[in-house]
């Protein structure tokens, strides 16, 4: 059975993201599932001068350890200001004193959504350049705009939208090697 990490790269308790992810990570067949959550994993603020007086935090091994078994990452990124949630980019800043590669060649469908129109567009933008340098293999994208317009607690109700995720979906699913 494939190992799906799901991950809202957000902070928020509620992420819409992770809520996100979760939906499209439930519609991969034969799949276990972890629902990973940032607020798990308390990382001090990155500095050489905090790796060099604590080393690697033991919840960045973790995380990393997690990522390592499994056969698959699907994240959704919350965007402020344009960019990454900073406790995402945190964490990302302490994977990568681990290993460079820090998604480690995974397949991964990427994607972002925001209460606004353009549903995490600068954001996705960023990490689908970004990533393919850390390690990330993105076979797949979505951006859900409106997120409370296009979500309820059944899933997308747009059909258009619903339409392009299960296509997405699908990429990444036939992307897997168990």
């Amino acid at each position: 059975m494939k190992k799906i990490i799901a991950l809202g790269a957000s902070s928020s308790r509620n992420s819409i993201n992770k809520t996100l992810a979760i939906h499209a990570a439930s519609k991969v067949a034969d799949a276990t599932v972890a629902a990973l959550d940032l607020n798990d994993y308390v990382l001090p603020l990155y500095s050489v001068d905090a790796e060099n007086e604590l080393g690697i935090p033991e919840d960045a091994h973790q995380f990393a350890e997690k990522i390592a078994c499994a056969n698959g990452l699907i994240i959704s990124l919350a965007e402020h200001n344009g960019s990454y949630t900073a406790i995402f980019k945190n964490l990302i800043d302490w994977l990568s004193r681990i290993d460079i590669k820090v998604w480690k060649d995974l397949p991964m469908l990427l994607m972002a959504t925001s209460p606004g129109g353009q549903g995490g567009a600068s954001v996705l933008a960023t990490a689908k350049t970004g990533f393919p340098y850390m390690g990330g293999n993105v076979v797949a994208d979505f951006s859900l705009p409106s997120f409370y317009d296009n979500f309820s607690n059944t899933g997308i109700t747009n059909q258009e939208l619903a339409a392009r995720l299960d296509e997405k979906v699908a990429l990444f699913e036939k992307s897997l090697i168990e």
